[in-house]
């Protein structure tokens, strides 16, 4: 093998590497979007917010 063809074939597999995880990543993303379900929207729970102190942990029994 000729060093020209090493070069060539050196530069072909630099593109493929480079461009071969973007393409794959694309095609994935556009499947990925048609399998996902639609949101569903969350409610908020009011809750309390209080934070107990350091002396009322200590009187609880664990």
């Amino acid at each position: 093998m000729s060093f020209i063809d090493c070069i060539l074939l050196t530069l072909i597999n630099a593109v493929a590497c480079l461009a071969f995880p973007k393409l794959l990543a694309m095609i994935l993303a556009v499947t990925s979007k048609k399998s996902t379900p639609a949101p569903v929207p969350v409610t908020s729970i009011e809750s309390n917010t209080e934070v107990p102190s350091f002396s009322e942990l200590g009187e609880l029994s664990l």
